[in-house]
């Protein structure tokens, strides 16, 4: 198992995107704007759905990676701390997630 973490990976985007390196994925992303962000997000997001369904674990594995690098990435790009989302997940876990799900819904 793998000590690496979702906040080492945020930290590493937040770096990129600020870099000159006009080498870096992640800089030629995040300087295209969030529209792109989020449209290669819903890409990945769809990737992964596809690879459950044809329940190919090699392919869910990576898609999910992919995914989760470009949920940070709009992070970053919205200004939005992993912390914080993070901080909602944590107290989301005092309920169960019907309940969770019917309290944003009034």
């Amino acid at each position: 198992m793998t000590s690496f973490t979702l906040s080492e990976l945020e930290a590493i985007i937040a770096t990129r995107a600020r870099s000159e390196d006009e080498a870096s994925y992640t800089r030629s992303l995040v300087n295209r704007g969030i529209e792109k962000c989020a449209e290669k997000l819903g890409e990945e997001a769809v990737e992964t759905v596809i690879a459950a369904v044809k329940g190919d674990r090699d392919n869910i594995r990576d898609e999910a990676a992919d995914l989760l690098y470009h949920l940070l990435v709009v992070l970053n790009v919205s200004d939005v701390a992993l912390d914080d989302v993070m901080a909602t997940l944590a107290g989301r876990t005092g309920q169960t997630g019907l309940e969770e799900k019917a309290s944003r819904q009034q």
